[in-house]
């Protein structure tokens, strides 16, 4: 069976998942949180991880190394520009941004040297 990291790339760069996907750039992992738990971790789901919890994932990602980014959204002075803002940043809410230097897009062989601690 494949390793953490070997899966999470798979299913990066697998058109059968909505909820995950590389940042613009391929340097971070983005998890829609909530169609994650449905897609993958539920009981209709995929199946890819042995484990039905979000938390339980995170803490995979965290033992390989990956690191939670928080996405900042740069405020506009005037109310309408800043409601529509915050709309998004809402919705944005619901997204979990993770990063590893060793599992980038661009360089797939790093992904090999991500062990767990």
């Amino acid at each position: 069976s494949l390793r953490f990291p070997q899966k999470l790339w798979k299913m990066l760069e697998s058109s059968k998942f909505q909820s995950i996907w590389w940042t613009e750039g391929g340097k971070c992992v983005a998890i829609n949180k909530d169609l994650f738990e449905v897609e993958v971790l539920g009981t209709e789901g995929q199946q890819v991880f042995h484990t039905q919890k979000i938390k339980s994932f995170m803490r995979q990602l965290n033992a390989y190394g990956f690191t939670k980014m928080q996405w900042n959204f740069q405020r506009s002075a005037s109310l309408p520009e800043f409601l529509a803002e915050e709309a998004a940043a809402s919705a944005h809410s619901q997204i979990l941004y993770y990063y590893n230097p060793s599992f980038n897009r661009a360089h797939p062989w790093l992904s090999e040297t991500c062990r767990r601690r």
